[in-house]
């Protein structure tokens, strides 16, 4: 089943955490939509902090990689706004 809730379509699931992140990106206006895509883990359970890096441009918008731990996902943002989505998710990384 497949729906929208705050401009993140519902597919798949999302990583623990991440969801307010991904709406936060639509409502600050920096993504016109997210689509998540599959969960990979690794065998070898980690712990770690969440990370959301900008991983390249696509032809509507970025592809983002989430990860906590061992565990990734990659997200689709359509938007118009790259560059300034980059700058947001760099600051974020860098906590300022």
């Amino acid at each position: 089943m497949k729906y929208r809730k705050k401009g993140v379509k519902r597919e798949h699931s999302i990583i623990e955490d991440f969801e307010k992140d991904l709406q936060a990106l639509v409502e600050i206006g920096l993504a016109k939509s997210v689509i998540p895509g599959r969960i990979y883990t690794s065998p070898k359970a980690q712990k770690g902090d969440k990370i959301i890096k900008y991983q390249y441009d696509t032809e509507t918008g970025a592809k983002l990689l989430l990860k906590k731990g061992s565990t990734i996902q990659e997200a689709f943002v359509i938007t118009d706004k790259r560059q300034e989505l980059r700058a947001y998710l760099l600051n974020l990384e860098h906590g300022t």
